[in-house]
């Protein structure tokens, strides 16, 4: 399986969409885009996991390396991934609440609540 990221901005938000598999061959793609959203100068990022249909330890490990490079940059970075009962979103949430990382991690259900929230807000947890 291929995986595609597709970048856009809204507002001060650099959003990245992942469509696919993010697994040891592809997440390093997604681990790149990131750096180059930081090298441009974005601190407000959105990965948008939507359209993930696999996440292995290798893809968590990427979110999680995004995670301190945004922190070590004085960023923000926010998941979406749909509300309950949508497929694709739901493995990504479940592996991450398996491998007990979810909590570190603001995660909301759409992009516009995404991008919607000011800063300090907790979305709901999930």
């Amino acid at each position: 399986m291929t995986l595609k990221v597709v970048g856009h901005e809204q507002g001060e938000w650099a959003v990245l969409r992942v469509c696919g598999e993010m697994d040891l061959v592809t997440s390093p793609a997604v681990r790149q885009h990131v750096h180059d959203a930081v090298a441009e100068g974005r601190r407000s990022l959105v990965l948008d996991l939507g359209e993930v249909r696999f996440c292995d330890s290798s893809g968590v490990g990427v979110l999680i390396a995004a995670r301190r490079l945004m922190r070590s940059c004085q960023g923000r970075l926010r998941l979406i991934l749909p509300a309950q009962g949508a497929v694709e979103g739901s493995h990504v949430n479940r592996v991450l609440a398996a491998l007990g990382v979810r909590r570190l991690f603001e995660v909301y259900p759409d992009l516009d609540s995404a991008t919607a929230e000011p800063t300090g807000t907790r979305p709901l947890s999930a």
